[in-house]
């Protein structure tokens, strides 16, 4: 039986194009002891992936050359030869972007089973990877209190989203940032957000910030910061003394360039933390944080949507279309 690959090709030369991409075919090993076959339903396309293609340190190693490319999969076990898992067990892990993955079983976070109560969509977005950096930045870095204002870039985002219906929970008021008048309305009406401003509306960083004073004339006291540039500049400008930023992405600079901060004085003046996080380096704050967030999902609490692509061939434009921001919360790949 063969499997289907997307491999890195080539290392991109500013923006990522599907050149960077092949798409090539390999036969599957046996099953050795310990080994699990899974065959994938559904790969998470996620903006990290943008960074390790970079041939430099980004949030980890760069992605090998000729190699699978690295990311989060759910599916469903095929053949095991290890005593913790039997065919038909459905399983989350980071499979890569194929339609098999021969998996250690016994390797510490390699695999997890899941609930198939929930859809399995889910947990590669709000019950996965997204909902937990969602929770871990806001609720160990923003620690937000009842009353306070919070502020997501990314809002519409698999992140974001959660982020600002676990932050309306703990009684805050949320603002967010979105491109466009259709992701802005999700935002407010589905989610629950307050306010949400079209940060395609807004020439530079001061007119974001003259919109967010309106959207939080309090000031802002946590940032979740998913885009960095002029839409954390703006932040900013607006946050009051001892607020709190959690640095979960800077999507603004994936293609390597330098991403300049105008006001960095700020950070000295309102007495900011900046915090920077990797939701992976937490494994012992998971599974609280996916107590709440399968409760949510499964209470109906915490809503989300999801953009999902068909077949494995179009993983490389999903990916590229994600990255400017044509998805519509959560980026998926259907497999099966």
């Amino acid at each position: 039986m063969n499997n289907q690959q997307i491999v890195l090709a080539s290392r991109p030369q500013g923006e990522a194009t599907a050149a960077n991409f092949r798409l090539v075919e390999a036969p599957l090993p046996a099953l050795a002891e310990g080994q699990v076959l899974v065959r994938h339903h559904y790969l998470s396309l996620d903006p990290y992936m943008r960074g390790r293609m970079n041939d430099a340190k980004s949030y980890a190693a760069p992605q090998p050359l000729g190699e699978v490319m690295i990311g989060g999969t759910v599916g469903e076990v095929v053949d095991s030869r290890h005593p913790g898992y039997a065919a038909g067990d459905a399983v989350v892990g980071m499979g890569g972007w194929q339609l098999y993955s021969v998996v250690d079983g016994g390797a510490a976070g390699m695999l997890r089973k899941v609930d198939t109560r929930l859809p399995l969509s889910a947990y590669l977005g709000a019950v996965g990877m997204p909902g937990v950096t969602a929770w871990y930045g806001l609720v160990r870095i923003i620690a937000p209190q009842a009353g306070q204002t919070v502020v997501v870039s990314a809002a519409s985002g698999a992140v974001g989203s959660v982020v600002g219906q676990l932050a309306k929970a703990r009684g805050c008021r949320v603002v967010g940032y979105a491109g466009g008048a259709a992701k802005c309305a999700y935002v407010v009406d589905e989610l629950g957000f307050d306010a949400c401003i079209d940060y395609r509306e807004h020439a530079d960083a001061r007119s974001l910030a003259r919109a967010l004073r309106d959207a939080a004339p309090d000031g802002v006291d946590g940032c979740f910061e998913n885009v960095g540039g002029a839409v954390m500049d703006a932040t900013m400008l607006r946050m009051n003394d001892f607020g709190r930023i959690a640095l979960c992405g800077m999507i603004a600079g994936y293609d390597g360039q330098p991403i300049p901060m105008s006001w960095p004085q700020l950070i000295l003046q309102s007495r900011l933390t900046v915090q920077g996080f990797i939701v992976s380096e937490h494994m012992g704050d998971w599974p609280e944080a996916l107590r709440e967030l399968a409760a949510g999902v499964a209470g109906g609490t915490i809503k989300y949507r999801e953009s999902v692509a068909e077949g494995l061939a179009a993983a490389p434009e999903a990916f590229l279309g994600m990255l400017k921001g044509r998805n519509f919360g959560k980026q998926l790949v259907k497999l099966v």
